[in-house]
């Protein structure tokens, strides 16, 4: 393939070419519009409910002694019956409608297989249901409603529940919960080719045979798969919007209580597992005590993952077992489970231009934040956390050259990254170096011009300028600069600093 791609999220890239599959079909590049969507495997909005959607005779009388959330609670359970169809409306206990009818055929979420899903744009027309949205959206494509009889009274609410126990933050918020589910979904639904478990005969002289491709969904069981999406929903429940160490530094109660040891994720993991155990919002009611076991177990291990100071050591893990790796053993299937919540919670990097772009300007916004309080409190102010002295492009550079890279690096090498049809490789890793040579050029350009001061300059300009530009890149599979040279102007220790200060 010789076209130019451009990880662009533009619908008007003129450089981008299509191609055409081995069907005839025309295939346009990713950011642009990928001709192949995943279908849903449920014809009918009412076909997983069918089994367990029971109705309930609506009360006679009323009691005046109920409270208004007495009430709600009736309201949401009670069904009505037209014929031999049910009511799609769902009302949570707190008054928060869904029309699950609606949901099946919302176009909004058309989208949920690409790359590119346009996640800001949905969070602006439901920026309080974003993820309880999505959350049904993607169990309803894996069919868990159906394999597990999930009430989907329970199921709303939990997830909204759980949505709105995410803070008003720029960046650790409902709409990045979203974004990582999001990530976990299109990494396990697409097919790969693992690089592992081929066997050669040291006698043949022929060369191993090709992989088969398959999801990693088809691999991992639904109780495992059901676990992961709820794992990338909890992930980061009740963030506060700094970081571990400031939390460790100023003795909050968080991290007394879990012994300055992964404050945050042992945080998030029981805080929502206690709104889980709540009997209104108990949705997997069903499983048996075994599978309820493990469950638990696979959430909690999920969402402890993301802590960044187990990064370096899953990725090695990983690495070490790669040669006898085996997706039919449970443990071989929980480690790629924690690679796949891993790479969607750092994402960003990998992301078209765009939106990575976005995910960049939340993330320097909430730790400036962190850095206006650690002033207040006349602490030292955490490296790139002060406002006053911007350094966004060296913050990404080092980030990506040695956090998310690694991890890309891992996956791709062993097969774990999907690579849809018209692309040589997957998406992630073009957009990834994409992105990486644009902070590079900023980096260059910043010391060119402003090398005589300390300031970097202003962060508004910088992102101003560029974000007028998200289709001007060449071919980054042609012209991309190898990412083992050159990785960072940034010294490693600061950069190992970034990744225990648990900056994502």
């Amino acid at each position: 393939m010789t076209s130019a791609l451009s990880p662009s999220t533009s619908k008007c890239n003129t450089c981008a070419k299509s191609v055409t599959s081995d069907n005839g079909k025309e295939i346009q590049p990713f950011g642009v519009l990928v001709g192949r969507k995943i279908p849903k495997r449920v014809n009918s909005p009412l076909t997983p409910f069918a089994s367990y959607w029971k109705t309930e005779a609506t009360p006679t009388n009323n009691n005046e002694h109920e409270t208004s959330v007495d009430q709600l609670r009736k309201a949401s359970v009670s069904r009505k019956e037209s014929g031999t169809h049910v009511d799609t409306v769902v009302t949570t206990i707190d008054g928060q409608r869904y029309d699950t009818k609606e949901l099946d055929h919302d176009p909004d979420f058309s989208e949920t297989a690409e790359w590119a899903f346009p996640i800001f744009q949905i969070s602006r027309k439901y920026p309080k249901t974003i993820l309880s949205r999505l959350t049904y959206n993607i169990f309803q494509q894996s069919e868990l409603f159906r394999i597990f009889k999930v009430s989907p009274i329970k199921f709303f609410n939990f997830f909204h529940a759980l949505e709105k126990g995410y803070w008003e933050i720029p960046y650790h918020n409902r709409i990045h919960a979203a974004d990582v589910l999001h990530g976990c979904y299109y990494l396990s639904v697409h097919p790969v080719r693992p690089q592992f478990g081929v066997v050669k005969s040291p006698d043949s002289l022929l060369p191993a045979p090709h992989p088969q491709a398959a999801s990693i969904m088809s691999q991992m069981s639904t109780l495992e798969l059901m676990a992961l999406f709820t794992a990338a929903a909890m992930h980061d429940y009740d963030h506060p919007g700094r970081t571990n160490a400031f939390l460790v530094t100023v003795e909050d109660k968080k991290a007394i209580l879990y012994n300055d040891r992964s404050v945050l994720e042992n945080h998030h993991a029981a805080e929502s597992w206690k709104l889980l155990n709540k009997s209104e919002n108990h949705f997997i009611e069903n499983l048996d005590p075994a599978e309820m076991k493990r469950f638990r177990y696979l959430v909690l291990e999920y969402i402890l993952a993301t802590d960044l100071k187990q990064h370096f050591e899953i990725i090695m893990t990983f690495n070490d077992r790669l040669a006898d790796m085996d997706l039919q053993v449970e443990s071989d299937r929980l480690l790629v489970g924690k690679l796949l919540i891993k790479m969607a919670d750092i994402n960003s990097p990998t992301k078209p231009y765009g939106l990575h772009r976005q995910w960049t300007d939340r993330i320097c916004e909430e730790f400036y934040e962190q850095g206006d309080d650690e002033r207040r409190r006349n602490l030292a102010i955490t490296p790139y956390m002060d406002r006053g002295d911007a350094q966004v492009a060296k913050l990404q550079d080092s980030f990506i050259a040695h956090v998310v890279s690694p991890l890309a690096q891992a996956m791709h090498e062993s097969g774990l990254l999907p690579i849809l049809p018209g692309l040589e490789t997957s998406e992630l890793m073009i957009n990834m170096q994409h992105n990486h040579r644009k902070w590079k050029e900023e980096i260059e350009i910043e010391t060119a011009n402003y090398e005589p001061t300390c300031n970097g300059g202003s962060v508004n300009g910088v992102i101003e300028e560029e974000s007028a530009s998200t289709s001007d890149s060449p071919d980054p599979r042609r012209d991309s600069p190898s990412l083992d040279s050159e990785l960072s102007q940034v010294p490693f220790t600061i950069c190992c600093s970034i990744a225990e200060e648990e900056y994502i």
